[in-house]
């Protein structure tokens, strides 16, 4: 079994959608836990440009690079930048993403379906598939974090674009887990996260249901960080995702969405959305 990582010295860190957010504060973390390198990937060059300024002389050597990780093309381009001047990651965090808070038939086509899909769940499989094989053969303890969501694993009005790309993710990523560890590869853990909503203006609007509060994205990115040295598999927060996921399976579909809709208020969490302005 994989021992847990005691800190990040001499370690490469690469994390997506890192300029602002949760991003940025793991970007933080990084650097506080003495990683060598911290390689930042956004889409927004102002603000990329900031955070890399903020970050650097702290320890931590800091490689920005603006990407569109919705474009296959921005992705390898970015990838073998990062392989030629800084070297293989050893811990990946896919945290960039993107929601569009409406019915389906509202959606438009490109914008809010073909965006989503590429952002949230492909642009993950093609980061990792870039640096996954050095990964594996370098023989390093290495971590990957894939992002998910609650909304990956209950359906919910609202959110059913968002919630497919999520789906996918949780799906592929705990496949990807189960695939190094059948082939003996187990220096490499991934851990899926699956979190309820957070205050990072992503969800303004969004209402947690019952028990369920916003969560704090400062105790979040900890939490996370945590789990990701320790090659944690799953993580849920708040402890109501693991319980309604768990009477999601037992209950029939109608007393489950009595329970959802009325009792805990899933089903109208969404229903002031406005998301980040």
């Amino acid at each position: 079994m994989t021992e847990t990582l005691a800190s990040l010295a001499g370690t490469t860190v690469l994390i997506t959608g890192a300029a602002m957010g949760m991003g940025k504060m793991y970007a933080q973390l990084a650097v506080a836990d003495r990683a060598a390198h911290v390689v930042l990937w956004d889409i927004n060059g102002e603000l990329l440009e900031a955070a890399a300024a903020e970050l650097a002389g702290r320890g931590s050597e800091i490689h920005s690079y603006v990407v569109d990780v919705g474009k296959l093309e921005a992705i390898e381009a970015a990838a073998e930048r990062v392989r030629t001047e800084v070297g293989t990651p050893d811990i990946l965090i896919n945290n960039a993403g993107i929601v569009r808070g409406k019915y389906f038939w509202e959606h438009d086509q490109r914008a809010d379906i073909a965006a989503t899909m590429a952002i949230n769940t492909l642009a993950l499989m093609h980061i990792t598939r870039e640096f996954l094989p050095a990964m594996i053969a370098g023989g390093r303890p290495s971590r990957i974090v894939n992002v998910a969501s609650a909304a990956g694993l209950l359906a919910n009005p609202r959110m059913s674009v968002y919630s497919s790309s999520k789906w996918a993710v949780i799906g592929w990523s705990d496949s990807l887990r189960l695939e190094l560890a059948q082939t003996g590869h187990r220096h490499i853990r991934v851990t899926t996260f699956c979190p309820s909503y957070i205050k990072t203006g992503m969800f303004e609007g969004a209402r947690g249901p019952l028990l369920t509060p916003l969560l704090e994205p400062a105790d979040v990115t900890k939490r996370v960080w945590q789990a990701m040295k320790e090659g944690t598999p799953i993580l849920m927060m708040p402890w109501t995702v693991k319980l309604s996921t768990a009477l999601r399976g037992v209950l029939p579909l109608a007393a489950w969405d009595l329970v959802a809709g009325r009792a805990f208020g899933v089903y109208k969490s969404m229903e002031h959305f406005t998301g980040r302005k």
